[in-house]
């Protein structure tokens, strides 16, 4: 009874809030993230962010003029993480508040010494574990481009990975997921990037990666959507193990950038 009473909401809202369909033809021309996926697939994706859009109050802070068609940016790929997961990944939260560019939360912690620390840094994203995703419009209006940064999917990221308390890069897995070769896996990557970060070696991925585990699970979920082919080069064993908990496989659907660039 409960399954068909969701499955009459589901049904209700797409009804009531169907998308245009140039509205929807113009977000998935303008990103490149989404090409590779088939028309299933599309077909899901725009249901879902329907969904979202409907389920999550996206608002403009500080001023920010923000547009349906960026709103519409923010709920496509929000949802492509959660392509095969479903809506309910993304529960217990209800807002994304979009600031015009760069915001300066201000972030009070005790240190060992009991000693109270204020900061104020500038952030493009910001996910609170009970609370709202906040993100930069400047750095949403450049994300989709496959060059591996994508603020949207590293704030929601930062929400899968809360869903079982604070973020520390170990989301609730799936059932016949191994919890050992998880973390078995992450631990010898995030090592070893964190070693070439240190040594200031180049890497294709956001150096970003190496502040902790939770930003490694972040921002190794944004180059598995992104660019998911330099990561199953770099790190094979954790796109084996994201591609187990997204239930995707990118590296399938996509060419590698130059190759998508060359054939225009």
């Amino acid at each position: 009874m409960l399954r068909a009473l969701r499955l009459w909401r589901r049904r209700r809202i797409l009804q009531r809030h169907a998308l245009p369909e140039n509205a929807w033809r113009a977000a998935v021309a303008a990103l490149p993230l989404l090409r590779g996926l088939s028309a299933e697939e599309l077909a899901r994706l725009r249901e879902l962010a329907v969904l979202f859009l409907h389920d999550k109050e996206v608002v403009a802070a500080d001023g920010y003029a923000l547009s349906e068609a960026l709103r519409l940016k923010i709920a496509a790929q929000g949802c492509l993480p959660i392509l095969n997961l479903g809506l309910e990944w993304y529960a217990g939260w209800v807002a994304v508040i979009v600031y015009p560019d760069e915001f300066v939360p201000e972030h009070e912690y005790m240190d060992e010494a009991g000693v109270v620390h204020r900061t104020r840094d500038p952030m493009i994203g910001e996910s609170w574990q009970r609370g709202p995703v906040i993100l930069s419009g400047a750095d949403v209006e450049q994300s989709g481009e496959r060059d591996g940064v994508n603020v949207v999917i590293h704030e929601l990221a930062h929400k899968l990975d809360m869903l079982n308390g604070a973020p520390d890069g170990y989301p609730p897995l799936h059932a016949g997921m191994d919890r050992a070769a998880w973390t078995r896996d992450f631990t010898a990557a995030y090592e070893d990037f964190c070693a070439r970060a240190d040594s200031s070696a180049d890497t294709p991925i956001d150096p970003y990666a190496a502040e902790s585990p939770a930003e490694f699970f972040a921002v190794m979920s944004e180059a598995f959507f992104e660019i998911p082919y330099v990561l199953q080069r770099e790190y094979p064993a954790v796109y084996r193990q994201l591609g187990a908990f997204y239930r995707q496989d990118p590296a399938v659907r996509q060419v590698p950038f130059e190759s998508w660039r060359e054939l225009g």
